[in-house]
């Protein structure tokens, strides 16, 4: 489906690479969708194709990431919760980055944060149950009535796109009682409500996550968070969304949700691009998940990444024939998309950091090879501003590899992986284009022998990245020794191949 919505969408005939467009410290007062908007063309440049915005929506507080929405329908529009704009700019100002992304061949994704609400305009009393954090089927009190924020009335935007308010009827728990400031997480009662059933086992279940939990059951609230998916994708332009949470969110309504948009002919949209967070170590979970959807829908791959994690950790003790081991790429490769990092950096609740010096063959691994739609982390690619004065530096060289995939990864694949430290293969080129050989090294310098096939005999291939130098030229067999340095990745095509004038300039 990536394929489709990049082809369809942006009209790039080359490889497509997706670019998470924010950190969790990106800078906020506004300036976000400015800076976007003068990238867009280096970016376009590089190779990207896609880009996956931070939430766009109303959150509780102006300078928020997002994740703590307030109001669908507030793209920094009105005078709510702080001001008119978001942490990252005005409603003006993210369709303007949209629509210059647009003109350069980059789609838009949408992070859709649709599990939970903050920032309630009112309290209301209702009936609850308590329930054990570690086991939320178990009730640990009697029904009696608690003062919950629930009453959402966005007095800011008034009916404006929708006249849709919220209540306590339109949820299924919270985790604070305002008559005695309690926290705990108590189940909303009421006819028919119940947790949902299609979400993650753990905990028993694992529907509730934070704030004010949506019962996406009632079909108030069901109704209405379809007709914004709509509207937000026609409004700004955008190609697809980003769900947040998904393992909280009833599955069979993630479905509905994608199916209707994709449906709907007033979107126009049928090859609606939508991926989720299911942040899990489990390929046997993610892909019960997908497997239980009845349409395509893809996640990203957090096998993959704890795999690139311990890898790091662990250096020349981890086996590199082992590293697809348990992915969703090795057993839904249309559904994977690949990522190295994401904005759940340093300092955050799902803090899990690959390795400085593993991240240059990580990157290798997912933007080089066919299988997999890669994303790319801003802070991977610009660095990142926190936390609390501990920035991380940028993978050396990034732009290069994302280049590299733009210009050479393509054709018959060719895998070398025959030792435990040092794994290569070969890409084979198309009619259009050159190929490459990559080699990778999580231990010592180290070779592999590979064919890169009888046309190329004689020629002379050097590394792109100029981490390995030297020159080597290619036997009358078709086959070579390319090199690589120690903890490192080599990237060799060769010397007149098109467009390498262009690398080694990144900024």
């Amino acid at each position: 489906m990536s394929a489709d919505a990049n082809a369809k969408y942006s009209g790039k005939d080359h490889n497509y690479t997706m670019f998470q467009a924010f950190e969790w410290y990106s800078e906020g007062k506004g300036v976000h969708w400015k800076k976007l908007t003068r990238l867009a063309p280096k970016l376009a440049d590089i190779g990207i194709t896609a880009m996956w915005i931070p939430p766009p929506t109303k959150a509780a507080g102006q300078e928020s990431v997002g994740y703590d929405v307030y109001d669908l329908y507030d793209l920094g529009e009105f005078d709510q919760k702080g001001g008119r704009r978001t942490k990252y700019g005005t409603k003006e100002e993210l369709v303007e980055v949209v629509k210059k992304a647009k003109e350069h061949g980059i789609v838009t994704y949408i992070d859709a944060v649709l599990n939970h609400r903050f920032g309630a305009d009112r309290i209301e009393t209702f009936g609850a149950i308590e329930v054990d954090d570690n086991d939320r089927t178990k009730e640990i009190s009697e029904l009696y009535d608690i003062k919950g924020w629930t009453g959402f009335d966005f007095p800011g935007r008034g009916d404006k796109y929708s006249a849709f308010k919220m209540n306590f009827n339109h949820f299924t728990g919270v985790d604070y009682n305002d008559e005695n400031q309690k926290k705990s997480i108590y189940r909303i009662h009421g006819d028919g409500k119940s947790w949902a059933e299609g979400v993650d086992n753990e905990n028993q279940n694992y529907d509730y996550l934070m704030g004010a939990d949506i019962d996406h059951k009632h079909p108030d609230a069901r109704e209405d968070i379809i007709k914004w998916g709509k509207w937000a994708l026609k409004e700004l332009g955008a190609a697809g969304f980003r769900f947040d949470a998904v393992k909280h969110i009833d599955r069979d309504f993630i479905a509905d949700f994608v199916k209707a948009i994709r449906a709907d002919d007033t979107v126009d949209k049928p090859s609606m691009f939508a991926v989720g967070e299911f942040w899990k170590d489990s390929s046997e979970d993610l892909g019960e998940y997908l497997a239980a959807l009845d349409t395509q829908f893809s996640l990203f791959d957090t096998p993959l990444h704890y795999n690139f994690k311990e890898a790091g950790d662990r250096g020349a003790e981890y086996d590199m024939r082992k590293i697809w081991d348990g992915t969703v790429l090795q057993k839904r490769p249309i559904d994977a998309v690949t990522l190295v990092d994401n904005h759940e950096q340093v300092g955050q609740a799902l803090e899990s950091w690959v390795s400085p010096t593993f991240k240059p063959l990580a990157y290798a691994l997912i933007l080089l090879r066919p299988d997999g739609y890669p994303c790319v982390f801003w802070g991977d690619l610009y660095g990142t501003a926190g936390p609390k004065g501990n920035p991380q530096q940028p993978v050396s060289q990034l732009e290069d590899l994302i280049r590299a995939r733009k210009l050479y990864a393509y054709g018959e694949t060719r895998d070398y992986f025959d030792h435990m430290n040092c794994v290569g293969w070969v890409r084979t080129g198309d009619k259009k284009r050159d190929g490459c050989a990559v080699v990778l090294c999580n231990g010592g310098e180290g070779f592999k022998r590979m064919e890169v096939g009888k046309e190329h005999a004689n020629e002379t291939w050097t590394d792109l990245l100029g981490w390995c130098e030297g020159e080597v030229t290619v036997g009358e067999d078709g086959w070579a020794e390319f090199k690589c340095s120690a903890m490192s990745v080599s990237v060799w095509v060769k010397k007149v191949a098109a467009g390498r004038e262009d690398f080694g300039k990144a900024s």
